[in-house]
């Protein structure tokens, strides 16, 4: 892997330090979203469990940089990144956007000889080599009413001007990232994979979230949460006793 030179704590936020876990999560967030919002998930489970939220740049404390220009590149710098990490058997987690994300991430990892113990994609459909396999609004007006929608954003945000000026550019650039996105035709992960979605997700249906079946030469499972898009919010503690009960597991041999 060609060296980027990167500062991991740019791009790994660490809430819970756990110098005695015997696990690594890595979370990835949904367009538009940081690493913040994976605060509650570090708060629960601290402990047994180190916690590396996955911060994009061109929001919160990074909002002074470009926003996301290219899923492959962002994928690059956070696999250079959590070359730090890898004294823990690593798990990843990524929601929406965030799954692509941490798929493509698994890829780089496993591809320079590194290990990956499972790999979680949420609230996405597999990917496609023909095409985006969402369409994604490029326009201000239709990104926000989708954000709305899907109930991902705190409304008050999307109400005030001076707040929506700040987390728009992130929104945009990351909607363009995501339309840009394929998967080469072959992409696949060696790690056992399981695909997580909401019953009443209409951007995700379930037999969709399925096709993530042929993405892993490793096992697959699909488990499905009351709610829509956003069910990791509504269903939180079942989601966090889904990923304790994981990471609470044997290791992968």
């Amino acid at each position: 892997m060609t060296s980027l030179s990167l500062d991991s704590d740019l791009w790994c936020r660490r809430f819970h330090p756990s110098p005695t876990a015997a696990r690594r999560l890595v979370c990835f967030p949904h367009a538009g979203g940081s690493a913040s919002f994976y605060f509650p998930v570090s708060a629960a489970l601290c402990g047994p469990v180190d916690l590396l939220a996955v911060q994009y740049p061109g929001r919160q404390d990074r909002r002074e940089e470009p926003g996301v220009q290219d899923l492959h590149r962002t994928a690059d710098e956070v696999a250079e990144a959590l070359r730090r990490w890898d004294d823990l058997p690593l798990t990843l987690f990524g929601h929406s956007m965030g799954a692509l994300v941490a798929f493509e991430v698994a890829r780089r990892i496993e591809r320079a000889g590194g290990r990956i113990d499972h790999l979680f994609v949420s609230g996405r459909k597999g990917p496609s080599a023909d095409g985006p396999e969402l369409a994604h609004p490029l326009d201000d007006e239709a990104i926000l009413a989708e954000v709305r929608e899907m109930s991902g954003t705190d409304a008050r945000l999307l109400e005030d001007e001076e707040l929506l000026g700040m987390v728009l550019p992130a929104l945009r650039a990351d909607y363009r990232a995501l339309g840009a996105y394929r998967a080469e035709r072959d992409a696949a992960v060696d790690c056992p994979v399981t695909a997580v979605v909401g019953d009443r997700d209409r951007w995700t249906p379930v037999p969709e979230a399925g096709h993530w079946r042929d993405r892993t030469t490793a096992a697959f499972d699909l488990k499905v949460f009351p709610g829509g898009h956003f069910y990791l919010s509504d269903r939180a503690d079942e989601v966090t006793g889904m990923l304790r009960e994981h990471l609470a597991g044997p290791q992968r041999t």
